[in-house]
């Protein structure tokens, strides 16, 4: 396991990218979907998480693959409305994120599905000022992972429920720069003096 040293980084970091299924909300087990909001429960500690990073002038956009939507299984309007539910629910804590991306293709369809960079050049489109140096990548799997590295950006793997982890979660975990079981947990360290 990856041990933090220090959170030195945390001085420079201007973006947080958060993968969603898994680091922001629970995952459904392999092969289902979350296809509504009424499928959707937000891990612990996440709005709080949110809202520090939030306070902290730290940019939180979120990238995810919705293969789903590819497979018709729900639509891309699904997928912005359990999103526009998702920014409601963490004002309630105080927290929001700044930008959401998601890919609704198949594999080998596009450039936005992670690993590939796509959705890192939409957000960048969107919010001129996101550098890979100043942007952090956060997510529970290793095509979350690799999207970063490929990128130049420093990693966190989440550990999350170990009956749900992809495939490949084990090389995630030894890849990422840091290891932690929870985005809270990842955000404590980053922000010690909050």
């Amino acid at each position: 396991m990856n041990k933090p040293t220090d959170s030195a980084f945390a001085g420079t970091l201007v973006t947080i990218f958060l993968d969603r299924d898994g680091v922001v909300n629970e995952k459904m087990p392999e092969g289902s979907y979350v296809t509504r909001w009424e499928e959707f429960r937000l891990l612990p500690g996440v709005p709080q998480a949110i809202a520090l990073l939030n306070r902290a002038r730290i940019r939180v956009i979120v990238v995810s693959n919705q293969r789903g939507v590819a497979k018709g299984l729900y639509s891309s309007e699904s997928v912005e409305a359990i999103h526009a539910r998702l920014q409601d629910a963490l004002k309630a804590d105080g927290a929001h994120i700044d930008g959401f991306y998601f890919c609704p293709h198949n594999k080998g369809e596009c450039d936005c599905r992670k690993p590939l960079p796509g959705m890192f050049h939409q957000a960048q489109h969107d919010f001129p000022g996101i550098d890979a140096a100043t942007s952090l990548m956060i997510g529970d799997s290793l095509s979350d992972v690799e999207f970063g590295r490929r990128l130049g950006m420093r990693t966190i793997f989440i550990d999350g429920d170990p009956t749900r982890q992809k495939s490949g979660a084990n090389q995630a975990g030894q890849l990422a720069d840091w290891r932690f079981p929870s985005l809270l947990d990842a955000v404590d360290w980053l922000l010690p003096e909050r």
